[in-house]
């Protein structure tokens, strides 16, 4: 595998690659050329590809001396300016925000966004249940009730036509996630939140370059979250950042993550207002502005190897590609598909995915119905939330998840591959399909075993 592939080998790679697959013209569910499918690994057969993608996170020995520079600097603290501020500058420029602010991590880019944005103690927030804790977390830490839209299942994001019913007079704010670095379908999202006076808070935490209709994610709210947590395309091992069009909240956010100190043209009551120290430091800063050049180019291949699967996957009986809103680009921080059981003559998903990891195609369903893990239930259950909600709103809050149809659909539906995986030479990307083909062909005799 070619770990340092730049954007023209990439390309070069691409257009010497050959149609290795005469099935994937064939129309959807012929399954043209079963009899020469090969064997699959867990029927004795060969893997489809020999396992060791790209590791992740990556260094560049070129990035030493920058790192080395802020240490022996001895100036590690955000401080008024220096790397922190290169970077935000940075940040905003690529996204096209106003302004931008580094945070600790993505969670609290949601929590200062949150709070920003009036979400108090007592307070409702409209979210997606599929998604990281984080977003969860994010809403309760704010003594405030994650209240869920449901999933639209072909698209893994909030679906917009079950956020009305949700709206209460304790509503807040909505917090629509990006998942996977798929854009979220903000027209409606947005056209719901004005109608109600209803904050917008995004959750783009996995959605750095994702795009909807031309804007960024992330600058389609009020604020938007990110995260730079190692597995992230862009990593510093923690970090976060918030986004926005309105300089005077990224100002309220930079005073409430700075310990409260007075900040730009938001002066608070005083020098200063509440706050808590969620700062981003100089040496993630650096890490971070040395990486925007590879974050642009592997961005590009992976939504070209994405493109991809998308256009071959579908030809695959039993398996859909993800519907993506019109207009937009996603960023794939994950690549998902849905997989049909019955059209795999019954092999479960549980034993799909084992067929496909003994191929050498790592892969995984990330995310599973987590409102009935007892997180949620420990939150109405304590002192604080039956303070501040009564008996009957919190019993009709925790029964309203068996309402929640299509995320359980999405949840026992969907698979899903890597970013990393996504970097490969178009050869590795061929023998995903050709490791989910085999699967197909001998799926009954798999269903057996």
């Amino acid at each position: 595998m070619n770990t340092n592939m730049n954007r023209r080998s990439f390309l070069k790679t691409t257009a010497a690659s050959s149609a290795a697959f005469t099935w994937l013209a064939a129309p959807r569910g012929s399954n043209v050329f079963a009899a020469e499918a090969g064997k699959p690994a867990l029927l004795g057969g060969k893997p489809a590809h020999k396992g060791g993608w790209l590791p992740w996170p990556q260094w560049r020995e070129e990035w030493e001396p920058k790192m080395l520079e802020v240490y022996r600097s001895r100036k590690w603290f955000r401080g008024s300016g220096g790397h922190v501020a290169d970077f935000e500058k940075a940040w905003a420029e690529l996204l096209g925000a106003k302004k931008a602010l580094g945070v600790a991590s993505g969670t609290t880019s949601l929590i200062v966004s949150l709070h920003v944005m009036d979400v108090d103690a007592g307070d409702e927030v409209i979210v997606s249940p599929y998604t990281f804790i984080a977003s969860y977390n994010a809403i309760l830490t704010c003594k405030a009730l994650p209240v869920f839209a449901d999933t639209d299942p072909a698209t893994l994001t909030m679906d917009p036509k079950s956020i009305e019913s949700r709206i209460t007079e304790r509503t807040r704010a909505i917090m629509p996630v990006h998942i996977y670095g798929m854009p979220c379908d903000m027209d409606p999202i947005n056209a719901i939140a004005k109608k109600h006076n209803l904050a917008v808070v995004e959750d783009a935490c996995q959605a750095w370059m994702g795009e909807y209709k031309g804007r960024k994610c992330g600058t389609l709210g009020d604020l938007g979250g990110f995260s730079f947590q190692e597995s992230k395309h862009i990593p510093a091992g923690e970090g976060g950042a918030i986004t926005g069009m309105n300089e005077d909240l990224i100002d309220r956010c930079n005073a409430y993550h700075n310990c409260g100190r007075a900040t730009g043209k938001f002066k608070g009551t005083g020098n200063f207002t509440r706050g808590g120290n969620f700062r981003m430091t100089q040496a993630q800063a650096m890490l971070l502005l040395q990486q925007f050049d590879k974050l642009k180019e592997q961005t590009a291949i992976r939504r070209a190897n994405a493109d991809y699967l998308s256009a071959n996957l579908g030809k695959i009986t039993g398996i859909t590609p993800i519907r993506l809103p019109e207009n937009s680009r996603p960023s794939w921080h994950l690549y998902p598909f849905i997989y049909d059981t019955a059209k795999f003559n019954g092999l479960t998903r549980d034993k799909f995915m084992r067929a496909l990891q003994a191929e050498g195609v790592t892969c995984s369903s990330p995310y599973h119905e987590q409102y009935n893990d007892g997180l949620l239930d420990e939150a109405i259950n304590s002192r604080g939330y039956k303070r501040l909600w009564g008996a009957e709103r919190l019993k009709a809050y925790r029964d309203s998840f068996q309402d929640l149809k299509g995320n359980k659909q999405a949840c026992e539906t969907m698979v899903a591959i890597y970013q990393n995986m996504l970097l490969a030479d178009r050869s590795e990307i061929e023998q995903i399909l050709e490791a989910i083909q085999k699967i197909q062909v001998h799926s009954a005799a798999l269903a057996k075993a």
